[in-house]
Formats: structure tokens, sequence, C-alpha cells
């Protein structure tokens, strides 16, 4: 059935009985009082537009994703210069209380949260600086986030030291970051700041779609040219992520942007029922924070029902879906508060350590389909 059937058929009510319209929560100009909890701000002020979405989202994830009962497996995607902002510390948080069992990120999230347990310094500064100034004095600029050009190059240097313990073979994405992480823990000054560090220390795998585009993949290819076998394999990588999906009793995801991680995870439904044969049905929960808008066609802003239709997204599912329209820098810490102010921390789920495990499951369960199939 297409999500246009779906929605036709949840409007077309029987006139007998008509519809509440006016069953929601009654919106009022609560007063804002001095010291309120993020929670209470968002219970009482975020009522309509953007602000409702957002409590929506925080509601959503706080009563059905993190509900013991339901058992969802959570990914967090992530997709423009988040770590560079510090957002690393929601993301830290959120794995500290297992709130997120794995996460899909682009490489340069991950290149520059290294930064962090390096003790190198990214500082606060102005977008409206004379660019061609900053480069001659060895200034990086991401915005208004400005940092020495050394950082790069020691971190640089770090990423390929690291890479010389691997072995010399193709390996997932989710090794080289579990491995980086582990480095960063031996070695870091404040690991504790670094989003790769404490996934390994807590077994939260993480992957990158794209692992060519961004610094650490480019230390990979040099360390190629100096005649290494080690190499990224990104089938790998779509084979782990599916295997996650395929075991999982229910799925959720918090996307950040949108981008290639956005699709990374989503594509584990069609990859289940399209490419393997496997009947799953599509992810349970879908919270997106994000700039763009459906129009431009680009995925960043494609909408949940438009997933419905490719079997990302379960038809019934849509009510469990949350697209909020605003800046990750804002939403996310404000939903990290309110989820750790609400909800209990859940045993985490150490998803790393059981990749072999899970690969099997999905294997078995392709060779059992492929046999009943003529």
């Amino acid at each position: 059935m297409t999500h246009h059937h779906h929605e036709m058929e949840q409007n077309t009510h029987d006139t007998s009985e008509p519809i509440n319209y006016l069953s929601g929560p009654q919106i009022l100009p609560h007063r804002v009082r001095p010291n309120m909890t993020v929670a209470e701000l968002i219970d009482e002020q975020f009522q309509a537009y953007n602000a409702a979405r957002l409590n929506e989202a925080a509601r959503l994830y706080v009563q059905e994703m993190l509900d013991p009962a339901k058992d969802v497996t959570i990914c967090l995607t992530m997709a423009g210069a988040l770590t560079p902002a510090g957002l690393g510390g929601s993301i830290i948080t959120l794995m500290e209380y297992g709130f997120v069992d794995f996460i899909i990120s682009t490489g340069a999230n991950l290149y520059h949260d290294m930064h962090y347990a390096l003790a190198m310094a990214l500082h606060r500064g102005d977008f409206r600086l004379d660019d061609t100034k900053l480069q001659e004095d060895g200034i990086i600029r991401i915005y208004d986030i400005l940092f020495a050009d050394k950082v790069l190059l020691d971190t640089d240097a770090f990423v390929r030291e690291c890479l010389k313990s691997l072995p010399n073979q193709p390996i997932s994405t989710a090794e080289l970051h579990y491995h980086l992480g582990s480095q960063l823990l031996k070695v870091g000054v404040k690991p504790e700041y670094s989003i790769l560090a404490q996934a390994a220390q807590w077994n939260v795998p993480i992957y990158t779609s794209s692992p060519g585009d961004s610094s650490i993949g480019m230390n990979v290819a040099r360390n190629a040219l100096d005649g290494s076998k080690l190499t990224l394999d990104p089938l790998a990588d779509v084979n782990e992520t599916t295997a996650i999906v395929h075991h999982a009793t229910r799925n959720g995801v918090i996307i950040l942007g949108g981008g290639s991680p956005k699709n990374f995870y989503l594509q584990t439904q069609p990859q289940l029922w399209e490419v393997l044969g496997i009947q799953k049905g599509g992810h349970d929960y879908f919270i997106q924070i994000t700039a763009d808008a459906p129009h431009w066609g680009g995925l960043s802003g494609a909408t949940p029902s438009e997933a419905v239709s490719w079997g990302k997204i379960k038809p019934d599912q849509l009510h469990d879906t949350v697209v909020i329209y605003g800046d990750s820098t804002i939403a996310l810490p404000l939903l990290t508060a309110y989820t750790v102010s609400k909800a209990t921390a859940r045993p985490r789920r150490e998803l790393y350590a059981q990749r072999g495990a899970l690969l099997q499951e999905l294997q078995n369960a392709y060779a059992a389909g492929k046999q009943a199939r003529p």
C-alpha cells in the first residue's frame, strides 16, 4: 500500500462520528519563571510551530523510544560540522545513558572530535573575519569557529600513527573508529571529551558511509601510497548496519542534518526487503533535525512519508515520526537535556562486541530465504 492511500484512509471518517479537532492541549501563554528546568520550559512554552515539533520529538524519545517494554535499538546519524561546535557533549551524554546504540557519521565529525581528546584548542570566533588574512596567519575557520592549522597537522600525525597497529587488510569503518577511540583512551589527554573514545569505552559502533570523504580517509589513502593494504570496506559497513537493524526488536533513529549518514541508516530496510528478500518492515521511530526543505529534492529535506513509499518506514508508524525544522546546535542540547531529565538510563547494548554474531544471524536469514525461493 502506498503512503498516499494510507493517508487517504486515515482522513476518511464516518460522518456519524465527527472528528474532535479540538482534542489537543489548549495553548496558553504560560509565564516564564526564573530557574525553570529545560524540561519545564519545553513542556510549558514549546506549544506551536517548530517549538511544538521539538516538544513532540522529546516526548516521542522519552515515552516511546526509551520505553524498556518496546526494546528499541536507537541509531544517531550526524551530518554537518557538529563536533567543532561542541555538540559531542550531548552525544556522549546520550551514549552514556544508553540512549544511543550506534552511530553513523560523516568522517569530518569524527576527525574534528579527536582534537578534544588530544587537548587541541578550538575557539569561539567571528564569522565576519577576513579569510585571506586568516590563511596568511595559519588560522582555519568553520563559520565562527577558529583554530590553528597545526591542529590539523597534529591530528593527521596521530591518525597515521594509529594506522600502523591495524591489520594490513580491508576492515569496516566501525573497526577503524573503535581502534582510533581505543588509542585516544590510552594516549589522549582528555578522552572524556571525545565521542570516538567514549564509544570505544562503551562498545558503541560508529560507521562512516563515505570513508574517503574526510581527513581520516585522506590519511588512510596516504597509507596506501606507502604500500599498506589496509582499506576501509563500505560493503562490510552495509552488512553490519543491516545486521544490527535485522536483529533489533524495534528500530528508531535520531537524524542530525541529513545527507549520506541519513540514507545509510534508512537504506538498511530496503537492503533487507528489496535486496536480501528478508521481510522485516520499515523503521519504527524517526526524529530528524534539519534546516533543509523537501521541495529542493535533496535527501536532507525528504519527509518521513516519502520514506514510507520506499519501505524505509512503516506506514502505520507515521505518527511516530517528527521533523524539527531548525538548527541542531539549538535543538540537540535541548532534546538531550529533556531526555536525561525525564528518562532513566538504559543498560548499554555494546553492539560493537556483538558484530560477528549479528552478521551470522543476517547471513542465516538470507540463506534460509534463498532456499525458500524458487
